[in-house]
């Protein structure tokens, strides 16, 4: 029996998602047409012999919440329960604190998935590996290679090239340590919990418990365990990137569309007579409205009840729940949010923020907002019920919920 644990993080996690995170967790975000969560259940769902899937983290149940384990366990016929942390108690505490959850009905594994990444999820391949690599109860840590300067923002493991044996691991090292750089998605024995153990009494011997509250996978566990024969890594050669800020969720999306032809190529639209115009990957929910005149894509996606006028040019983004494409605007490398309306001939653009597509290890730059005191160029984010005049231009800005505009805005922030 397996179980899989997938860590969801809190409020205070989503800060570079704003302001999209107001609205709704991080990770029930849509991610090519479906909640960013439901990639990793659907991947966890298909291990065979997986049993149940256990959320992780200090969100408050909320309705939105609620309802996406209730859909998501009817979809894929498996149990799903969230576990609330009481604080935020890191992706080490967290595992730790709901051990007896984990571990309640004896699963020879689990799975730990951090809920920002965007992954193919090779979870069969990972198990097959563990079973071929070291002694019963190692670990699996899933790897991928970056390029020489961005691996200096992962966690960093050196290998043995030959058994693939974990010697080394460094989480954002200051100097170049390795291109092997860590996925955040793991396989663990229940062995693990006593490592934990371990690494809190000698962190705090005297009181252990509060210790918990801090510990860390990577930082407190990944680098002790290393070189003792226990960890491994497994290296994907499939897509993966990151989750941290809004501009990602759109490279994300393209990942996922793409994906789609193998795994899912009913939730692709195609060219139709009477359809919108279609050039590359696109998702478009059934509910959505759009004028045949329309064009879309490539790595579009349109969400429930949007309605898109005649003319109407989309290109590298996502458009949420309700907004309004009105008559011939154009729409490029942006999120729209929810019920918020572009008027007609209105023009709403950004700046991709795509990984150097000349390097095949570069991994996209989670920017910081401002770079030497100006917004640093991005993509264009409009908060929900933003509504934008017929005939603006808005470039390389994000809106706050709530706002109607009058006039055209570039590089900025919009309160």
């Amino acid at each position: 029996m397996l179980k899989a644990v997938i860590l969801i993080g809190g409020p205070q996690k989503g800060t570079r998602f704003r302001p999209l995170s107001f609205e709704v967790p991080k990770p029930l975000f849509p991610v090519a047409g479906v909640p960013m969560l439901q990639h990793h259940i659907e991947a966890c769902a298909k291990v065979p012999n997986m049993k149940e899937i256990l959320l992780i983290g200090f969100y408050q149940p909320n309705e939105e919440l609620t309802r996406f384990l209730f859909n998501a366990q009817q979809e894929f016929k498996i149990s799903i329960r969230y576990l609330q942390e009481y604080a935020a108690l890191g992706t080490g505490g967290g595992i730790y604190h709901f051990r007896d959850q984990i571990v309640s009905g004896s699963p020879e594994a689990f799975f730990v998935l951090n809920a920002d990444v965007c992954s193919a999820f090779p979870l069969a391949e990972m198990l097959s590996f563990q079973k071929e690599h070291g002694e019963p109860n190692s670990f699996v840590i899933l790897g991928t290679t970056a390029n020489r300067k961005q691996s200096m923002n992962y966690g960093c493991i050196v290998e043995n090239e030959e058994t693939n044996e974990v010697l080394h691991y460094v989480e954002k090292p200051s100097t170049f340590v390795s291109d092997i750089i860590n996925c955040g998605i793991y396989l663990f024995k229940p062995d693990i919990f006593q490592h934990i153990v371990e690494a809190l009494s000698h962190g705090n011997p005297t009181n252990g418990w509060h210790r918990a509250e801090a510990i860390r996978l990577e930082q407190d566990i990944f680098t002790a365990l290393a070189g003792q024969g226990k960890l491994y890594v497994y290296k994907t050669l499939s897509f993966w990137s990151q989750i941290k800020s809004a501009g990602s969720a759109i490279y994300a999306s393209r990942l996922y569309l793409n994906q789609y032809h193998t795994t899912h190529p009913e939730r692709l639209a195609s060219n139709k007579e009477g359809r919108p115009k279609i050039s590359g990957n696109v998702y478009i929910h059934p509910t959505a409205n759009i004028d045949p005149t329309a064009m879309l894509g490539p790595n579009v996606s349109i969400g429930t009840g949007v309605t898109i006028g005649a003319g109407v040019r989309v290109r590298e983004s996502i458009i949420l729940h309700g907004a309004t494409l009105q008559d011939h605007c154009c729409v490029l490398n942006s999120i729209v949010g929810w019920d918020s309306t572009i008027g007609k001939w209105a023009r709403v653009e950004g700046t991709p923020s795509d990984p150097n597509p000349n390097d095949p290890f570069a991994k996209i730059d989670s920017e910081t907002l401002f770079r030497e005191g100006k917004l640093t160029p991005s993509i264009t984010i409009l908060g929900c019920n933003v509504t934008i005049p017929s005939e603006v231009i808005i470039l390389n800005s994000i809106v706050l919920p709530h706002k109607d505009l009058n006039r055209s805005f570039k590089n900025q922030i919009i309160l």
